[in-house]
């Protein structure tokens, strides 16, 4: 057994990676790398909707990154900080809950740009430490030098506060030689209070999302970007002729950079050590900062309505989605779990475009109605599970989203039926979906190639329909699914993702797929 968990092991660990990894084409900066380096910063006015109304906030964003860089070159953002200025009116509600300290988290996007060619980053988990709220205008006060908060907070004048959000981003490569620029655009913000006795408040906290104020240049940084060589097959030899095209998508020369490669077997190295002494030692969990990426994508589909004898169009959706969250080799069991995550975004809205569909309720009445699927919860889970004790590299993808189905312009037989404005299922849903694939050569559903998804949900029973009557029971019982028998079938086709590490890629834009029935 032992001799056996040795020998997996020493398989290339960075072949055994399953199709999310494929694309994280590599997160740590290269060692050969040595261009001076720049502190860039750019200071921009953006508009957020707190509950005082809407307001424009002060927000300097700044990083170190090189001032030139190779095409494929991966270049980290380093010393990334997000200063983000609330004014007194902003911070007036966690005045009104006793709040003593206001901390956040800030997500924010960032546009890589090269000639015509732009994806867009997700700067996520940037934090922002407990500070100190100031004294509501009017107040006491304190004296001046005292009562700067905590962390990194610092207090305004006239009773606003900055807190500055700092942390680690993913790199971006550039394929093509030009000037590359790195570019703020979307802010969300969500911040957390606590009272004086370090318990939350009731509410604990409030999210934000933020706009960047138009006619602003949000140019953070400049880079110039030289050509280099790419690595090229030897030629035919005598007597030989130029292989064959593979009809296959092709997959990345490398899968990650030699850097991270290295520290990946050094990695795998150790757990052999381990393995002398404890053969139940197998599974290692791969850093996320060495694989972590963000990408863009769309998927489009049908859902099939059971009861009602037909099926909605779904989508297209835009999904942005974060690869290599997790990452754990098991050489004993000869497995590799992924983990990724993914949104939906419908202008600025996490959910499916809303969609319009008619059925023949109950067999018989022709009944039409906007459909919209809004994603809830958490971020949508995508586990990708590898089998890599075989040539091929099968592989099995679960995705798992919560989900709220609210209906509305509801028609029966052409007539008008008012249901409200927050008809909908009375609890969220789960909507799994699976894909089946394999890594060599590359067929079947692949996260970065792409491919269709399969899968069931139960509707929950509705609440909130009818304006004038209560109208609950007749979607329950059309449309709902409380048993198995009445499962309604759901069939999702994905495009290839677009990575924020290659915006110059054949994938970038992301596209559109044509839905399978």
């Amino acid at each position: 057994m032992t001799v056996d968990a040795r020998a997996a092991a020493r398989r290339p660990i960075h072949w055994a990676v399953g199709g999310a990894l494929v694309v994280a084409t590599a997160l740590v900066p290269s060692a050969e790398s040595a261009a001076a380096e720049q502190t860039s910063e750019v200071a921009l006015r953006y508009a957020c909707p707190f509950p005082s109304g809407p307001e424009e906030v002060d927000v300097v964003v700044s990083a170190v990154l090189p001032t030139t860089a190779r095409t494929g070159e991966e270049i980290r953002p380093d010393q990334v900080a997000v200063a983000v200025t609330l004014p007194p009116t902003a911070l007036a509600r966690f005045a009104d809950l006793d709040a003593a300290t206001l901390s956040a988290v800030a997500r924010l996007t960032v546009r890589n740009t090269v000639g015509d060619r732009s994806a867009d980053a997700s700067w996520q988990d940037l934090t922002a430490p407990p500070a100190d709220l100031p004294e509501p205008a009017g107040g006491e006060g304190e004296s001046e030098g005292e009562g700067e908060g905590q962390g990194q907070g610092e207090r305004e004048g006239e009773g606003g506060l900055t807190l500055t959000a700092t942390g680690d981003v993913p790199s971006v490569s550039f394929g093509t030689p030009g000037r590359a620029t790195l570019a703020p655009a979307a802010l969300a913000l969500s911040l957390s209070s606590l009272t004086e006795a370090g318990e939350p408040t009731v509410p604990p906290g409030l999210d934000v999302a933020c706009e960047p104020a138009p006619g602003q240049e949000t140019e953070l940084a400049a880079i110039t970007i030289r050509g280099g060589t790419a690595p090229t097959a030897p030629a035919p030899g005598p007597g030989e002729s130029d292989p064959a095209p593979d009809p296959t998508p092709t997959r990345p020369a490398e899968g990650l950079p030699p850097s991270t490669r290295e520290k990946i077997d050094a990695l795998t190295e150790k757990r052999l050590e381990a393995l002398e002494d404890d053969p139940g030692s197998c599974p290692i969990e791969i850093p996320p900062e060495w694989v972590m990426t963000t990408a863009e994508t769309y998927a489009a589909g049908y859902a099939n309505a059971a009861k009602l004898d037909g099926a909605a169009a779904l989508g297209p959706a835009f999904m942005k989605v974060v690869l290599n969250k997790r990452y754990i080799n098991d050489s004993c069991a000869s497995t590799v779990d992924v983990s990724s995550e993914v949104d939906f975004d419908y202008e600025g809205r996490r959910q499916l475009p809303p969609t319009k569909a008619t059925f023949l309720s109950y067999g018989f009445m022709p009944t039409t109605a906007t459909m919209t699927l809004e994603q809830v919860g958490p971020p949508a889970a995508i586990h990708t599970h590898t089998v890599t004790n075989t040539p091929t590299y099968p592989e099995e993808t679960t995705v798992t989203a919560q989900l709220v189905m609210r209906l509305s312009d509801v028609e029966v037989n052409g007539v008008p039926l008012d249901v409200g404005p927050d008809c909908r299922t009375e609890r969220p849903f789960e909507q799994v979906l699976k894909g089946y694939g394999q890594s060599y050569p590359p067929a079947g559903y692949l996260v970065a190639y792409g491919g269709t998804l399969t899968g069931y949900a139960h509707i929950p029973p509705f609440e909130g329909c009818g304006a004038t009557e209560d109208l609950d029971p007749i979607f329950t019982s059309a449309i709902s699914s409380p048993g198995k028998k009445a499962d309604n079938y759901t069939k999702m086709t994905q495009a290839p993702l677009c990575v924020a590490t290659n915006p110059e890629g054949p994938d970038c834009p992301p596209r559109k797929p044509k839905p399978e029935r």
